[in-house]
């Protein structure tokens, strides 16, 4: 946004938030006045676009008026009984202007400080935004906030950054379209037709996202705005002024089939703002305020970034929705479709679209070096890039990515013929095939709900299925004639002249279209209609595409990254099945770690790639290197019905780029498909594995970069060898002498804090305790009362955490009530033992009791939790030299414990050495930068490396030898540099994630680090 000079519009701001007493209301409506004609809001005082004390009738005064919003102002806000006497009189402002202009009215209240926008839901005025002016705040931060509720300004370019500042969740626009369309669905979602397509979509998105689908009326009032909003967009690529466009026009899409424009905007889950009262009004709005931006200009993936920026973080992250960069997308397509004009590229997962936009880009600047005639290119473009996903969000925005790829140029052309978009509503895995999707060479569509479910079935034939524009239009037709209004209820016209127009002579197919018309009707009856056309054709592609003559050269896209642990039931036992039936399945011991997106690639590939053709999908760090992912890595996945053989030709290791763009570290996998043919014709196709080879990219990128142009510069791309975890590997001897510490938890029932004992003491022996709370504990727990008790001195016990430890350095252990009495706990055999310590009988009974109260689906008793895995028995009854590190963090941090009576906890692994020398001699190892390095390849991926846990023992880490030099003067260097950390004067009341950076940084220029270094490598390489 541009502005009038800085200074101008900062003085003006000053003068605004300083809320003198002696100030008039009248000032103050000349400034703000002043504040919107300078702000470059487009507005011009010629014209009377601001005015000033507007009527509204029986004498009342709007102080500012401009468009579809009032301005209330006051002097001052910050008193509760002014606000609320100002709202009262907004509310009636708005509510008058509302019956009077027949749409969404929406207020602000300001004393030039504060700042208040609010909207109608109901009879009811909401506020939706508040921003703070206050010093230090740009005028353009407070300008850009009111734009958002004036919708004044034209021509607005949609960047990355502006969608997610203007239209994101964040965004005043945001909050006011949310809050009328919240209130619109809570008042109307109980009419049948919006009740079923709400049904349907949450069916879908169960069957794509698992258990990570929370179900909730506020995500799907989320997703109708989302694609709505897309919809509208799409009109305006095509250079119609959405504003004059009726509603009903825009919703259904009805000028795309008159521009011969297919496949982009269509009846939907979506579309039920139609059927309620005040539905196209909002459509209206919503036209008038997305009118303002420069739809035409486009150069990315931009609904990604409004997808991002209006469904929650931690939505997304449930349901492992996280897309790729434009850059990545980019770079992978360039270096995939290498011949773009002969080559049929599908993303089978294609999202909002990424991978499409870059795809049909560069198939259109080849077509056009070549200088082919616009009309063939855009002909020829839907059998050269295509999509499909289950999302029918992702799917409603990928169509109108696929529009903005193609351009406003080009679709204006009057050289064009008819478009056709092909982005699909598909289970590309087809979980279903075998009992709901398809049965024995049938479209099976199950129409029930409720107590009903799936009762009744749409049926069509593979023969139907296998002309795809005849199938649209045969299933269109059917449910046209279904809706018709000159049709009575409970009659059905004759089909005959249906099936003479599309040349439909087979028997068995009439007989079946005639029982799925029959049932079409039945619905339109029921109240129950308006979706099946859309999701019946849209289901019917993942199959036409699977059939041999309409398979494609390149798959390419970013598979689904759901775990096993977040599938339901049923779908972990269909995933089960299939993955051991293609050699995918690892064990029962790593099922956890599973991960659908391998069984994904091996079924798109199956299904949808043609011999010799090639693929490249974005994947899970750990399919480079981890063992469950072994039998995905071997490229051959058996299947009785069609046996899949790949050869791996490359990867790119990404896990090193900053800053990560997905929860885990993430690469790219290259392959191409090769014959599954037996016997002698199959000598010269085996499976290639996955190669050790691989790029590793490492590098920062700026946030403002989408391109790969732009990219490149700031990555470093070098030649690299993976290192198998667990496989190829020298582990160590110390691997089967380290242990994890007890879970104690949780905390609340264990840690405690020493009271004071009072004025008459407690008596000898015995101590005063209360639980110990942290911010970091979780509900139920953090949601219970402190427990307190005196107990017997020898059951509290110092305890180790994982925050306890830095390098060389152990910080205050925590205490614990712990039953724990010489060699074992006190709870094995009989209750009465622990009796003898009636302190302690009473803090452990009533922790049991809360325990059991609240613990969750887990049936381990409390003492069963405290010993899970042997984590406490392991220990007793304790020894004194043991040397702990911390479990996780992608730096190793250890120390050498001298105290047998300290319990480690499950933050912490921890092992028994013979001498401190030993101990020494393993803390220079584990603490020193070198090993970090090495062991970096071998971790678990998050956001970062982490979790060290046993990993460092899969290094070649020498038992230590006294009489080897190289052993000894390790754990001389180890014993000078806890001497130096010890001698630190550190603040012990910090966090220990600063305190440990602090000892790095010490650790790092230390006169002994260099020896160290050469040493501690010359050991593991």
């Amino acid at each position: 946004m541009t502005t009038a000079p800085q200074t101008s519009l900062e003085k003006l701001l000053a003068r605004l938030i300083d809320r003198k007493p002696m100030r008039s209301e009248a000032t103050l409506q000349a400034d703000v006045r002043q504040l919107l004609l300078e702000g470059d809001l487009n507005l011009d005082e010629n014209d009377l676009s601001v005015e000033l004390e507007a009527q509204v009738g029986d004498g009342r005064r709007i102080d500012i008026e401009i468009g579809y919003t009032a301005i209330e102002t006051k002097r001052d806000l910050r008193s509760t009984k002014v606000l609320k006497d100002a709202e009262k009189q907004l509310e009636g402002y708005v509510r008058a202007r509302t019956d009077q202009v027949g749409q969404r009215y929406a207020g602000i209240l300001t004393d030039g400080a504060d700042w208040r926008a609010y909207t109608l839901t109901g009879d009811k005025l909401v506020q939706v935004s508040h921003f703070t002016a206050k010093k230090g705040v740009a005028p353009t931060d407070l300008l850009i906030w009111l734009e958002g509720v004036l919708a004044t300004t034209v021509g607005v370019r949609p960047t990355p950054s502006v969608i997610a500042g203007r239209l994101g969740a964040g965004s005043v626009h945001h909050n006011l379209d949310y809050a009328t369309l919240a209130a619109l669905y809570e008042e109307h979602k109980d009419v049948p037709t919006v009740k079923l397509k709400r049904e349907l979509w949450s069916r879908l998105l169960r069957s794509a996202l698992g258990a990570q689908f929370e179900d909730t009326d506020d995500l799907f009032v989320e997703h109708t705005l989302l694609v709505n909003t897309a919809t509208i967009i799409a009109h305006s690529v095509l250079g119609y002024d959405v504003r004059q466009i009726p509603p009903a026009t825009l919703v259904l899409g009805q000028f795309f089939e008159q521009a011969e424009i297919r496949g982009v905007v269509e009846s939907d889950f979506f579309g039920w703002l139609l059927e309620i009262p005040g539905g196209e009004d909002f459509v209206r709005v919503a036209a008038r305020r997305l009118a303002r931006f420069d739809w035409a200009s486009v150069e990315h993936d931009v609904l990604k970034v409004l997808y991002e920026s209006v469904i929650a973080p931690e939505t997304r992250k449930k349901q492992g929705e996280y897309y790729t960069p434009d850059w990545l997308a980019e770079k992978m397509v360039s270096d995939v479709l290498t011949d773009p004009l002969n080559q049929r590229a599908l993303d089978p997962s294609c999202g909002s679209g990424t991978f499409l936009f870059h795809a049909v880009r560069r198939y259109l600047k080849a077509a056009e070096a070549e200088g082919r005639p616009l009309r063939q290119v855009l002909d020829a473009l839907p059998d050269h890039v295509a999509g499909i996903d289950l999302h029918p969000v992702a799917v409603s925005l990928a169509r109108v990515t696929y529009l903005l790829a193609i351009g406003n140029d080009r679709l204006q052309s009057p050289e064009r013929g008819s478009i056709r978009v092909p982005v699909y509503l598909g289970d590309s895995v087809q979980w279903q095939q075998r009992t709901d999707l398809f049965d024995h060479g049938h479209l099976v569509i199950r129409t029930g709900t409720g107590d009903t479910l799936y009762e009744r079935e749409l049926r069509f034939s593979e023969r139907l299925l296998r002309d795809a524009r005849t199938f649209d239009r045969l299933v269109n037709d059917l449910a046209d004639r279904a809706a018709s209004p000159n049709r009575q209820a409970g009659t059905r016209p004759s089909l005959a002249s249906l099936f003479n127009l599309l040349a439909i002579d087979n028997k068995d197919d009439q007989e079946q279209i005639t029982d799925s018309f029959r049932i079409l009707c039945e619905l339109v009856d029921e109240g129950r209609n308006h979706i099946w056309s859309y999701y019946v054709r849209n289901l019917a592609r993942p199959m036409w595409l699977s059939m041999a003559e309409n398979r494609v050269d390149v798959l390419i896209g970013n598979p689904p990254w759901l775990s096993y642990r977040h599938m339901p039931g049923d779908m972990q036992n269909v995933f089960k099945d299939m993955s051991q039936s293609r050699s995918l399945w690892r064990g029962d011991e790593v099922a956890t770690h599973q991960d659908l997106s391998g069984l994904f690639i091996a079924r798109a590939v199956q299904q949808y790639l043609t011999e010799d053709g090639t693929f490249a999908f974005v994947v899970p760090n750990p399919v480079l290197d981890r063992p469950y992912w072994k039998g995905f890595r071997a490229g051959d996945y058996p299947d009785p019905n069609e046996p899949v053989r790949v050869e791996f030709t490359g990867s790119w290791d990404l896990r090193r780029l900053r800053p990560h763009f997905f929860p885990r570290g993430s690469a790219v996998i290259f392959g191409r498909r090769i014959s599954a043919a037996v016997g002698d014709a199959a000598l010269h196709n085996d499976p290639v594995p996955l190669p050790r080879a691989t790029q590793r990219w490492t590098g920062k990128i700026p946030v403002t970069a989408h391109d790969w142009a732009d990219v490149q510069g700031w990555v470093t791309r070098e030649a690299a060898e993976l290192r198998y975890v667990g496989e190829d590997l020298i582990s160590s001897p110390y691997r089967t002498r380290f242990w994890q510490g007890a879970t104690i938890v949780p905390r609340v029932l264990f840690f405690v804090e020493q009271q004071e004992a009072g004025p008459l003491g407690l008596g000898g022996g015995r101590v005063r305790v209360r639980s110990a709370r942290s911010s970091s504990e979780k509900k139920p727990w953090k949601e219970l009362s402190d427990l307190e008790g005196v107990v017997e001195a020898q059951f509290v016990r110092p305890v180790l955490l994982g925050e306890s430890v830095l390098p060389y350095r152990l910080l205050s252990p925590r205490k614990a009530v712990l039953p724990l009495e010489g060699g074992t706990t006190l709870l094995h055999g009989e209750h009465d033992h622990i009796d003898r310590y009636p302190g302690l009988a009473k803090w452990w009974r009533r922790a049991e009791d809360l325990w059991l109260e609240h613990r969750s689906s887990e049936r381990l008793t409390l003492l069963e939790r405290l010993e899970f895995h042997r984590g406490m028995s392991t220990q007793l009854p304790g020894t004194a030299m043991r040397v702990v590190y911390g479990a996780s963090g992608m730096h190793v941090s250890a120390v050498l414990v001298d105290a047998s009576e300290v319990i480690i906890e499950h933050g912490l692994y921890w092992g028994t050495v013979a001498s401190r020398e030993e101990g020494m001699y393993l803390c220079a190892i584990l603490n020193t930068p070198a090993l970090t390095e090495v062991v970096r390849p071998l971790m678990s991926y998050g956001k970062d490396e982490r979790h060290v846990d046993k990993t460092v023992w899969q290094l070649p880490i020498p038992r230590f030898d006294p009489t080897n030099p190289t052993h000894h003067r390790l754990a001389e260097l180890g014993a000078a540099e806890a001497e130096r950390i010890a001698a630190l004067g550190l603040d012990e009341t910090k966090n220990f994630v600063k305190l440990r950076q602090v000892v790095r940084s010490v650790i790092a220029v230390s006169p002994d680090a260099e020896e160290l270094d050469y040493l501690v490598r010359l050991l593991l390489e």
